[in-house]
């Protein structure tokens, strides 16, 4: 493998300029690094002053990697694949993947996607509809759409070449920001520029010392110009991977084991923790002034009170490394109350159940739901039947009593910036009433609705109406049951959005009876 490794590294520079040149042409976004980072970079404290230090950190940390890294098929075809523009649309579509998403829930998806499709062609040549079915359950829905407007560019604009460069990357695929652009050039096309993710951020902090918040612009600028120093100019994709890996498995955001970290010996806040004991035992064995020369080399910048990357909270002795970096605290998710029903009707081959298609723009779009209304504080549980009546009306022909809706209970679903719960009925139509006057709106048997382009809170609310027994099969008494249940339910959902106000529905707002299924717009 290191043979074959080198082989095609080898392959790849041939006719590729190397990024780390002094000859090379500055973007704008590097001059904006260096003009930036200047004014936070004054200590050394913050970056490496020596060149060997540089050094011994890239040695360091890429004998780890090559010891300890995961085999992962991203990684397989970055570095066995010849062709190079599948090359980098494999690459591509393994960063857009894992953005905000787990290495392990990652990799079905992406051997099941690069089956499916394994070139830029013939992802361009998808629909949306078989992009959002192959996407379902990942989360972050847009991430697909993008990679499937991204295909159909390259193909339609760039005649179906995956651009070359990072600058490329970043400015002529939707989707691709400064991190994926970087990742995505260094890995497949092996240019020399660093790599910031989550993983990153937190790597460069511990072993900087920056304590600042790691969202502010003059951190983030900070870490990208160290990122760039530190990556190397001969193995740059390995190294930013090697970064990555380092974050991802062993310092980690809790508990990290720094025991097992290969650049320990770099690392100041493990310093600094060693040192903070060190004070700690001194005042408990009555020695308060006395000082060591290891002291004064970790106070360097701590206390200046003028360094912009030092961190501005007091330190934390029950964090340990963990004090870097400090992040803020994160803004509470909205919160949103829906009312939804599994409309139902038999089929030839079992029940079927109705679907209507969200928009294309804004949160999941594009996916398949069961009739849903976002609701107002004042739209108090008295009025859900009333209120899903008149919105099933206007999508099917057909005159809904409130009698004929049975409660089934209630659903909560996380997104990143929204707390989501569902209070779900259902509804059995008769054979007359099931024509759909929506374009966007079809019938679904249970095996196609289980494999149908839906999000996991979807599909949560019919695993909970599948869990109850048909009430077209209940008996009487069962069915005052059922409906004792849902007064109970309803009872507390009146007394809970008195209590909630308008703190739990802020960000929301009531859909008119003609937008039934116009979805609030995406957070950005």
């Amino acid at each position: 493998m290191s043979r074959l490794r080198s082989a095609v590294q080898n392959g790849r520079r041939a006719g590729l300029e190397m990024a780390a040149t002094p000859k090379r042409k500055k973007s704008k976004t590097v001059v904006k690094d260096e003009e930036t980072t200047d004014a936070s970079s004054r200590s050394s404290y913050h970056t490496f002053s020596e060149a060997a230090d540089v050094v011994g950190f890239r040695t360091q940390l890429l004998n780890w990697y090559d010891k300890e890294k995961r085999e992962l098929p991203w990684r397989t075809m970055a570095i066995t694949e010849s062709d190079v523009n599948i090359r980098i649309y494999a690459v591509w579509v393994s960063e857009i993947m894992l953005q905000q998403t787990q290495v392990v829930t990652v990799i079905n998806y992406y051997n099941k996607w690069m089956k499916k499709w394994p070139t830029v062609q013939k992802l361009a040549a998808a629909t949306l509809e078989e992009v959002n079915q192959m996407w379902a359950g990942l989360g972050y829905y847009s991430r697909g759409r993008r990679l499937h407007e991204g295909a159909q560019k390259v193909v339609s604009e760039l005649k179906g070449r995956m651009p070359r460069t990072v600058d490329g990357l970043l400015k002529q695929l939707p989707g691709v920001g400064r991190y994926t652009a970087a990742a995505v050039g260094s890995i497949a096309l092996e240019q020399v520029t660093g790599a910031v993710d989550g993983n990153v951020i937190r790597v460069l902090c511990r072993v900087r010392a920056i304590g600042a918040d790691s969202t502010s612009p003059t951190v983030t600028e900070a870490l990208w110009s160290l990122a760039n120093m530190l990556v190397d100019p001969e193995r740059p994709g390995d190294f930013n991977q090697a970064m990555m890996e380092l974050g991802a498995q062993v310092c980690t955001p809790r508990a990290p084991s720094c025991g097992q970290c290969p650049v320990q010996s770099h690392c100041r806040s493990y310093h600094k923790v060693h040192v903070k004991q060190e004070q700690n035992s001194q005042k408990l064995l009555g020695k308060p002034d006395r000082k060591t020369p290891v002291l004064n080399d970790i106070e360097d910048c701590m206390d200046s009170g003028t360094c912009l990357l030092c961190p501005s909270e007091p330190w934390d002795d029950g964090l340990g490394v963990q004090n870097f970096p400090r992040k803020p605290a994160k803004k509470p998710r909205r919160v949103e109350r829906m009312l939804s029903c599994v409309v139902a009707r038999s089929g030839e081959n079992g029940d079927q159940y109705l679907l209507v298609q969200r928009p294309n723009k804004g949160l999941l779009a594009g996916l398949w739901e069961f009739p849903s209304i976002l609701l107002r504080e004042e739209n108090y549980s008295a009025k859900h039947k009333t209120t899903l009546c008149d919105g099933i009306n206007q999508i099917m022909a057909t005159h809904l009593t409130e009698s004929l809706l049975q409660y089934v209970g209630e659903v909560h679903h996380i997104f990143s910036h929204i707390t989501q719960s569902s209070v779900v009925y259902s509804v059995r139509l008769k054979e007359g009433d099931t024509q759909a006057r929506m374009e966007n709106a079809q019938w679904l048997s249970k095996s196609a609705l289980q494999e149908a382009a839906m999000s996991t809170g979807q599909k949560k609310i019919f695993k909970l109406y599948d869990s109850v027994d048909n009430p077209k099969e209940k008996g009487d008494k069962g069915g005052k049951k059922l409906k004792q249940a849902g007064m109970k339910s309803n009872k507390k959902l009146q007394t809970s959005n008195k209590h909630k106000g308008s703190a739990a529905n802020s960000g929301s707002r009531q859909r008119s009876l003609n937008a039934f299924f116009r979805t609030v717009k995406e957070e950005n």
